[in-house]
């Protein structure tokens, strides 16, 4: 019997999707690189009084009353946000990952300002200059490259575009890279023409955090990254600093960029940032990159082909060039199989974006699930046979089977779903 809660009295239908979700994450392989899975902890704070909250302003300069638990909250994120990282100052309000790297580029240019970026099909984001989104229409980002046989970023071109372009800024820091950021390389880069140095590390911040992966807290001016994904955190943004750019970043955040804060979230932070400082954080970390390394060997001797050779981090690019398949296809087979994963671009990539030559993958989920290297041959071998069914729904459903048999192996909530 389904016991009677508050969603389930006011709206069932929302309620079952929400049940339904629960489920098709509890016996699903969750292999997209970006996505995670929360603690009770966090999801509790989620969904808890502190939504209700106006708090327009900044901890003790509030254009709100009543904010006083809520500048201890915020206080509290902070504090331990640049704890995490070594870092100088820190602002916890931002949304998204895309509202901080937003809110630094308003921080330190002006419209039409120059700009360098990772193209998109390189490991690039949108928000990396990209003419489709805001940050491309609104600045002149000039794009840089990996390397058509390493696959990797090389000092030499990128110093070469940087004097040719002359930008203000710099952005590294990738969304679909998975080898280790020379943040010392763009150091010297950005020297060499004069320019700011931002490091978008919303993919690796757990890894930096959880000392599995260089941090660039050394040698960029300005950090963004988000609060989920590998930090495994709630979704939302946060911007690390020198002390001297954090009056430009928080006025640049609010009123430049948003709005009131989300409460709810930043406590949410507070709590995940909390979780990420204790040392079990660090175990997790170099377990995310041990898996990923396991996985992308795992593929390799199952004659699949991985972007740069292999992976430094959580993420792996599967090359589907020259198979029969493409990203798209490889995605819809390996959905009905119940493995979650997205298609996408690789570097030089002869596909349109909505249909890709490439398959992203990663194992922060897999990790958080407790599943280890000896379970990525299993997974490894699930995205063989998925992929290589394809249109085959007789084998994809003997696939999703056995993943299902894996994931009650290591289940993530199981509580919920009694």
């Amino acid at each position: 019997m389904i016991s009677r809660t508050p969603l389930l009295e006011a709206d069932p239908q929302i309620a079952e999707l929400v049940k339904r979700e629960t489920e098709r994450k509890e016996y699903s392989l969750e292999l997209i690189p970006s996505e995670n899975s929360v603690s009770e902890a966090v999801m509790e704070v989620t969904g808890s009084i502190l939504t209700d909250k106006y708090c327009e302003g900044y901890p003790g300069k509030r254009y709100y009353g009543g904010c006083e638990f809520h500048d201890e909250i915020e206080r509290l994120a902070i504090d331990r946000a640049t704890q995490m990282f070594g870092a100088e100052r820190a602002n916890v309000q931002p949304h998204s990952g895309a509202n901080a790297n937003m809110a630094t580029y308003f921080a330190f240019l002006n419209a039409g300002d120059t700009v360098l970026g990772a193209k998109l099909d390189h490991g690039g984001h949108l928000t990396h200059g990209s003419p489709v989104n805001l940050s491309g229409k609104l600045f002149k980002f000039v794009p840089y490259g990996v390397h058509p046989e390493t696959h990797v970023f090389e000092e030499t071109e990128v110093m070469r575009i940087a004097k040719e372009a002359r930008p203000k800024l710099i952005v590294c820091g990738m969304t679909a890279y998975s080898r280790q950021i020379d943040f010392a390389m763009f150091r010297r880069v950005a020297d060499e023409v004069g320019a700011l140095l931002m490091a978008d590390v919303a993919h690796y911040a757990g890894l930096i955090v959880g000392g599995a992966y260089q941090s660039p807290i050394a040698y960029a001016d300005v950090v963004t990254t988000t609060t989920h994904k590998t930090l495994r955190g709630p979704r939302g943004g946060l911007i690390v600093c020198k002390a001297d750019h954090i009056k430009a970043i928080n006025k640049s955040v609010f009123p430049g960029n948003q709005g009131g804060p989300l409460m709810h979230q930043i406590a949410a932070k507070a709590v995940a940032f909390g979780e990420a400082l204790k040392p079990e954080f660090k175990v997790y970390a170099h377990a995310v990159v041990e898996n990923a390394r396991a996985l992308c060997q795992s593929l390799i001797r199952r004659g699949f082909k991985i972007v740069s050779g292999g992976t430094d981090s959580h993420v792996l690019i599967l090359d589907l060039r020259g198979t029969p398949w493409n990203g798209a296809l490889a995605e819809v087979a390996l959905g009905k199989a119940g493995i979650t994963v997205n298609k996408n671009t690789v570097p030089f990539d002869p596909n349109p974006p909505a249909v890709t030559s490439g398959v992203r993958m990663g194992t922060p989920t897999l990790t958080t699930r407790g599943m280890n290297v000896a379970d990525m041959e299993t997974v490894a071998e699930c995205i063989h046979d998925a992929i290589h069914a394809q249109a085959d729904d007789n084998k994809l459903q003997q696939v999703r089977a056995r993943v299902k048999e894996l994931c009650q192996q290591r289940p993530l909530f199981p509580h919920r779903l009694k």
